[in-house]
């Protein structure tokens, strides 16, 4: 088995790769970019388009084909992980010199901050980030956006579970009712989980990640995982997971319930970018700069039951509206820098 490389790895291994061939980081951002007759004929020119993204894959498919739709010409190809894995393969891609990736996006945006600091990002703000965007989802030397939102709830299956019964946050998973009836998802392997269990051990601690071991938990891998097990009924209640997917399968009449704790959801932002050594930099920018739009983030949360961080986007029907949602505080940078030993924390207290 390749040893992984740790984050720390990365940072080393891919600014020693990229040295000499990045756009170093700006005092400010650069001017916001339309989307041009010149810049679409540059990109069809080009031809094709990598995209390296942690969203589930139904969802990647389907943002990719909406694109293909609205530009003829430029295929895009759906490079689709756990965002720890897209930042692991991508950090090997780099040490080797190798530079498939055009467009990234993380659901942590932690790695957004370390690519950053590696010099591994193009400079590119399109026009409704510009215009739009409140900057809290905005690099102010314009790095990166948040091209998703979403958050880390608790939920359960409602065939199993009795809504009076419920959990109502994170203590209640301690209850020993809950005993070999939870699923959770790895920070090793998810970004949205990564940040969520940097917000909960900084919030609760890590006593309760060890009290919430003794629960006997399912582990699986992706964010998207638990709620796929709920819906099948292999678990009552998972502990974390994504929220677009249990949105998505509730849609379908699947027998899932989100819960927003009393303690505060995780908040999870999935950060956008352009990597400074893109083969298609200008169908790279095409695509950005669509998938900013309010058409295009409309769609992430009609399609794909994520959340926006532009203003012109309407919620979904029937769901809660972010701001009416207790959430967890979002800390990227704690991330960057925490990472490794979070890991390394929560693989001894859970023994995966």
């Amino acid at each position: 088995m390749n040893r992984k490389l740790t984050r720390r790895h990365v940072i080393a291994a891919s600014a020693v790769a990229a040295t000499g061939f990045v756009t170093p980081v700006r005092g400010a951002p650069p001017e916001a970019q339309k989307i041009t007759p010149a810049l679409v004929e540059a990109a069809r020119k080009e031809g094709k388009l990598a995209w390296y993204t942690s969203v589930d894959l139904p969802v990647a498919e389907k943002i990719a084909k909406a694109f293909e739709a609205a530009y003829p010409g430029i295929p895009v190809k759906v490079e689709r992980s756990g965002a720890e894995r897209i930042f692991q393969r991508i950090g090997q891609e780099y040490q080797s010199k190798i530079y498939n990736c055009d467009v990234v996006n993380s659901s942590d945006a932690a790695h957004l901050i370390i690519w950053k600091r590696a010099g591994m990002l193009a400079p590119y703000v399109p026009e409704d980030v510009a215009q739009h965007f409140p900057a809290a989802h905005k690099d102010p030397d314009g790095m990166y956006a948040s091209w998703r939102v979403t958050l880390s709830p608790i939920a359960y299956n409602t065939k199993l579970v009795k809504p009076e019964d419920a959990p109502k946050g994170f203590i209640d998973l301690l209850d020993p009712k809950w005993v070999g009836k939870i699923v959770k998802a790895h920070p090793g392997y998810s970004g949205t989980i990564m940040t969520a269990t940097q917000q909960l051990s900084r919030d609760l601690g890590w006593a309760y990640f060890e009290k919430l071991a003794k629960q006997k938990i399912m582990q699986v891998q992706s964010a998207a995982d638990p709620p796929k097990k709920l819906a099948l009924g292999e678990r009552s209640v998972m502990a974390d997971g994504t929220e677009y997917v249990v949105s998505i399968l509730k849609s379908r009449g699947e027998p899932i319930e989100p819960v927003y704790a009393v303690e505060g959801t995780p908040l999870v932002t999935g950060p956008s970018a352009i990597m400074a050594r893109s083969i298609n930099p200008n169908a790279a920018r095409l695509f950005t700069a669509w998938s900013m739009t309010a058409q295009a983030q409309q769609m992430n949360v009609d399609v794909g039951a994520l959340r926006s961080a532009h203003p012109q986007v309407k919620e979904r029907p029937g769901r809660p509206k972010l701001a009416d949602i207790k959430t967890l505080r979002e800390d990227a940078a704690a991330v960057a820098d925490q990472a490794d030993a979070i890991k390394v924390r929560y693989t001894q207290i859970f023994k995966v």
